[in-house]
């Protein structure tokens, strides 16, 4: 009988982050189980979609003896969530059993042959590995993920485009109705490498992230990205296909620049948002100089009109947006003003923050 014991915190800290992957529905009845490893004192955690794989490995106290097996990872955090955290619990395996004990509660779970279980068939080439600080990285996620598309035939627009090259790493998405793009500088100069992360895989690296100064190191292969950071290797998939040419959508020279406060503007879009109707988002931003004015109606025949000072000397402009599109870049931004480049009516809008070029969010006009 081989016995692995921790205290229910540390345990289900383990646990929970390499569960995050594990669906509750799929075709493999394995694929709903943890794969653990115990050698000795430390124990590895690995889980899996066939797309995806994480892996962590965590030092617990046991006896010497090894085993591996795999049991329902949705089921062990259940279990030991309802356990206080400072109890101490242990694990033991035996023939096709997991024991889980802790205090006066006992739980036998059926368990499935470790080498049943399917492991991602790592590349055999990754190219040059590069690190950044998890924060910057967990920061660049947060400012372009709202703009991937959800579910789009496009498949290539459902993810983040990650572009290292020389001394900077920049991240893009898209769903065709607007863009944002981010950038940060890395520390050595790296190939140039250019890859599409699918969506799931961004909303799970955004929940493991922490805001903590350790490294993240990154290695992209043909159809595989690695990723290592604190004891943890996130092994994903990479989306096939050609992503758009973002250069070409961020638009130059827009000769009508708008600079104001970042959170009056917010809180403005999302008062007229209120009576926009649910399929059609539709604002109206009439721009003169001295005043920006935000209008909404909807099919009821009702309608918002709000009004913000601005310091602004250019053409007068009407000009129609999704406000949905306008609130998630301004919610994702945290600075105190943004800048607002703008050619006519018909002409996508740049977002920006004034004197900072590492942030850029385009967004289409929509008829009103």
């Amino acid at each position: 009988m081989i016995v692995l014991k921790a205290t229910q915190d540390k345990v289900l800290s383990v646990l929970q982050s390499v569960a995050g992957i594990v669906e509750r529905r799929h075709t493999l009845p394995i694929l709903a189980n943890v794969l653990i490893r115990k050698t000795g004192a430390q124990v590895q955690l690995t889980t899996s979609d066939l797309e995806i794989q994480i892996r962590t490995t965590a030092e617990l106290d046991g006896d010497t003896g090894n085993f591996t097996t795999t049991v329902g990872a949705r089921k062990l955090i259940d279990i030991l969530r309802s356990m206080p955290s400072d109890q101490t619990v242990s694990l033991e395996s035996s023939q096709n059993k997991l024991i889980l004990k802790g205090g006066k509660s006992r739980f036998t779970l059926q368990t499935l042959p470790a080498e049943d279980f399917p492991l991602v068939q790592e590349a055999a080439n990754f190219g040059p590995g590069f690190s950044v600080p998890q924060k910057v990285l967990k920061e660049l996620l947060n400012q372009v993920s709202f703009a991937m598309a959800v579910h789009d035939i496009r498949y290539y627009l459902n993810g983040i485009l990650f572009v290292a090259e020389g001394k900077q790493l920049s991240l893009v998405a898209t769903d065709g109705h607007r863009l944002a793009f981010s950038s940060a500088m890395l520390d050595v100069e790296v190939p140039k490498q250019e890859v599409i992360l699918p969506r799931k895989t961004v909303l799970e690296m955004q929940r493991l992230l922490s805001d903590k100064e350790g490294a993240i190191e990154m290695q992209f292969a043909g159809n595989q990205a690695k990723f290592s950071f604190e004891g943890m290797e996130f092994v994903t998939k990479l989306v096939e296909g050609k992503f758009p040419d973002y250069n070409r959508v961020i638009p130059k020279n827009h000769k009508n620049i708008i600079t104001l406060g970042r959170v009056p503007l917010l809180a403005s879009l999302q008062r007229t948002a209120i009576l926009t109707s649910e399929k059609f988002k539709g604002v109206r931003l009439n721009i003169e100089p001295g005043t920006l004015r935000v209008a909404s109606n909807n099919a009821e025949q009702e309608e918002a009109v709000d009004e913000l000072d601005i310091d602004y000397g250019g053409d007068a402009i009407e000009i129609g947006f999704n406000v949905t599109y306008l609130i998630d870049a301004l919610a994702n931004m945290d600075q105190d003003m943004v800048k607002i480049e703008l050619a006519d009516s018909n002409s996508s809008a740049l977002l920006t923050i004034p004197d900072d070029s590492a942030f850029k969010y385009v967004v289409m006009p929509m008829r009103i």
